[in-house]
């Protein structure tokens, strides 16, 4: 079975080394090249894996131009895998494969469909899934090969939900490529009953609203921490992201949500949400990649976040005096 791997990050390439380590026969890999590495998260190099193995490696911007197609059907594969890449790919290059493309989704299939599966799996609690199935022209909805659980705790950080991915992705491969390079081919239909499908998130949707409860926000923290852009929240004009969090149920304080109550130079900062308390662990400012505990910068009696009313009312204020001194301006000039 003459196979071809595409993509651009950790899980491409763990799927690449599965397979080479499988014995299949890998005749050509397809990498994004390195200068779009800032379009994805967690990039990866492939071509470390498929140099020492003897494996051609070729570049792509746009994985459907009519130059990367060409090289696919030079290759001849019986089998294409399309992981971790967040490119669709065109009906002309689908169509390359004899019997078609692999494509791998981290959710219980058909539950969690669609965009950013690691932000709402760890914002959700999971369960998750290492998924392989065969892609049709939905949206992860073909029939599926293999599925392979891990659990996501409470406690568990983007990070910590991405690690757990790759082992089960390892298990899962381990489990079905021997199977499928001794001719076995069964993938199992989803059922579109069960089908639920979450949407693209943003760097703009890590945002903090300190209105919110303390468990709410946390999760919103744990969600969108590296290897993505982090929840933020303001402090006057300068940005600050929140990288980690942790619930504070025995201290018996109480202020304004978004207030800072107490500070510790190695804990952080405890800040008042909605409905509970919130210790601020770990922080950077948005023009700042140094992460530290916020205790070191920030003080007792300060309130982060913006208050819409006061700044549309601070707004108006500056608009009035700009108007006036052009009207004076315009004065002086007569």
């Amino acid at each position: 079975m003459r196979i071809v791997v595409a993509g651009a990050v950790s899980s491409t390439k763990l799927t690449l080394e599965a397979l080479i380590r499988h014995g299949a026969d890998v005749v050509g890999v397809l990498q994004l090249r390195g200068e779009s590495s800032h379009t994805v998260t967690g990039f990866d190099s492939l071509d470390e894996v498929a140099g020492p193995a003897g494996i051609p490696c070729v570049t792509f911007r746009n994985i459907n131009d009519d130059e990367i197609v060409e090289q696919v059907r030079a290759w001849q594969p019986d089998l294409m895998f399309v992981v971790g890449l967040s490119q669709l790919v065109r009906a002309d290059l689908m169509a390359v494969p004899k019997l078609g493309s692999v494509g791998f989704h981290p959710t219980f299939l058909p539950a969690g469909r669609g965009r950013a599966p690691l932000a709402w799996l760890t914002l959700d609690g999971g369960p998750g899934a290492a998924t392989f199935f065969l892609i049709d022209d939905g949206v992860d909805s073909g029939p599926i090969f293999v599925q392979e659980p891990f659990e996501i705790t409470p406690d568990d950080y983007a990070g910590d939900v991405g690690l757990k991915l790759l082992d089960a992705m390892t298990r899962a491969l381990d489990r079905w490529l021997p199977e499928l390079l001794a001719g076995k081919w069964d993938p199992k239909p989803q059922s579109e009953a069960l089908a639920t499908y979450n949407g693209r998130r943003g760097p703009d949707d890590g945002l903090i609203d300190w209105s919110h409860p303390a468990a709410e926000i946390q999760a919103l923290i744990r969600a969108t921490s590296a290897p993505h852009p982090g929840a933020y929240t303001w402090l006057g004009d300068r940005k600050l992201i929140i990288w980690r969090a942790e619930l504070e149920t025995r201290l018996p304080w109480r202020g304004v949500p978004g207030r800072i109550l107490l500070t510790d130079p190695d804990r952080g900062v405890l800040i008042q949400t909605g409905d509970g308390l919130l210790w601020l662990t770990e922080a950077s400012w948005g023009d700042d990649s140094v992460h530290c505990a916020p205790g070191q910068s920030l003080r007792v009696g300060w309130k982060l976040g913006l208050v819409l009313q006061d700044e549309v009312a601070a707004l108006k204020s500056r608009v009035i005096e700009l108007e006036a001194r052009i009207a004076r301006l315009e004065g002086s000039s007569d």
